[in-house]
């Protein structure tokens, strides 16, 4: 019986591969009564469970909420716009943190140790970085779209398809870079899973201040300046839209109106008569000056309000016209304010789920006594930012939100049948 144990131990051990740092195999001279311990060793029951069933929620709704952005832009016409090309590459590096880096995340938070290949390791922390890093970088670029959107009016009727996809290929190509050196070789030798039994972003020094620089920290300083200016032309905008109104400038039109007939003024040929009267000039001038048309201005009298002068003045189809150019502006400038808005909302939310991590990765190199809960809650509070994401355009962009409904209650599907 105990020569069948020892068989099937050395059975075990040419299965699992070589020695990775979790699985043990028979020592010359040792205890062989020890009790061998292969593959994965998870740890207690009381944490495994909640935490699995915890984290594995959160990796199928990041799936499913950002398939649904993918979906209602796919789907829905309204949204199918150059502007949500970054949108729709946002939730592709989210959706592949979900699927490719969160799943082995999980693995990893149960396990003592990592227990797969050397080569597991680096694709995941490869595709970890990659992903991540693109995902931020997408702000970035959604930001930029943003800020030449409130700068320059042209910018959004000629925005082009070949300026989103270039900032798009700029967002991966950076992640690229970022996470590359890893599989290039550039690593400290002692980080290996098969030597520290443990899977990690390698803790060079200099290598640090690169990832951490190019991945967070440059991209958030970007950031925050672009949205420094774009309060900036908010608000000064919003100042002088109230310095219009306060002072609006008023223009002297001398109008000539019939005289009552009770009332005709000495001197005043045919019944006729010359009133003053002071218009709004900013509402009205370019009524005066842009209708050929002739009014009737039979029903106008001397005392007439300036008010009545300009409807009187104004022909219909300027003043048509006039109410929907203002009507367009305001909606222009609201679909702006909730577009900053819930763009403000996704930054605010990035900041305050990656901040705390890479500050964390920053110290790793410098601070040793750092606890792995601790590595642990900052790590999946970043990934909590791929969830958030899709959940912010479902409260705050109402065309989103109206694009989830039908999706979820098959009006697409209805449609095509």
């Amino acid at each position: 019986m105990y020569i069948m144990e020892t068989n099937i131990t050395a059975a075990l051990s040419s299965l699992m591969g070589p020695h990775n740092g979790t699985t043990m195999s028979p020592i010359p001279g040792e205890d062989l009564t020890t009790p061998l311990v292969f593959g994965p060793q998870v740890k207690s029951l009381d944490f495994v469970v909640p935490t699995t069933i915890f984290l594995g929620l959160m990796v199928l709704a990041t799936i499913i909420g950002n398939v649904f952005v993918i979906a209602a832009i796919l789907l829905e016409k309204n949204l199918q716009n150059v502007a949500n090309y970054l949108i729709l590459s946002l939730a592709v590096a989210d959706l592949m943190v979900a699927t490719l880096v969160m799943p082995l995340s999980i693995l990893n938070e149960v396990t003592k140790s990592w227990f797969l290949q050397n080569e597991v390791c680096d694709m995941w922390i490869t595709f970890d970085m990659l992903c991540c890093t693109a995902s931020i970088l997408h702000l970035v670029a959604i930001s930029v779209d943003r800020y030449w959107a409130v700068t320059n009016i042209d910018y959004v009727r000629n925005r082009s398809a070949k300026t989103i996809l270039i900032m798009i290929a700029i967002a991966w190509f950076v992640g690229l870079c970022v996470s590359m050196p890893r599989l290039l070789g550039w690593r400290n030798p002692e980080n290996v899973p098969s030597k520290s039994g443990m899977c990690m972003i390698n803790q060079d020094i200099l290598y640090t201040f690169f990832s951490t620089g190019g991945a967070f920290y440059v991209p958030t300083i970007i950031m925050l300046i672009i949205y420094v200016k774009i309060y900036q032309v908010a608000r000064s905008r919003i100042r002088k839209k109230n310095f219009i109104k306060k002072h609006s400038k008023k223009q002297k039109y001398v109008i000539t109106v019939p005289s009552p007939t009770n009332g005709l003024p000495e001197g005043a040929p045919n019944g006729i008569t010359e009133t003053s009267i002071m218009i709004d000039e900013t509402s009205c001038v370019n009524g005066l000056n842009g209708c050929s048309d002739k009014n009737d201005n039979s029903k106008l009298s001397a005392n007439s309000s300036s008010e009545e002068v300009k409807l009187a003045l104004l022909p219909n189809a300027c003043v048509n016209a006039a109410k929907a150019k203002k009507q367009k502006e305001k909606m222009e400038m609201k679909r702006e304010r909730k577009a900053a808005r819930t763009l403000g909302i996704i930054t605010g939310a990035y900041i305050v789920c990656w901040l705390p991590f890479f500050i964390i990765a920053l110290l790793n190199p410098f601070v040793a006594n750092i606890p792995n809960s601790l590595n642990s809650v900052v790590l999946w509070l970043g990934y909590f930012n791929s969830l958030l994401n899709p959940v912010i355009y479902t409260i705050f962009n109402p065309e989103f939100r109206n694009a989830f409904q039908k999706i979820l209650f098959g009006k697409y599907r209805r449609r095509r049948n």
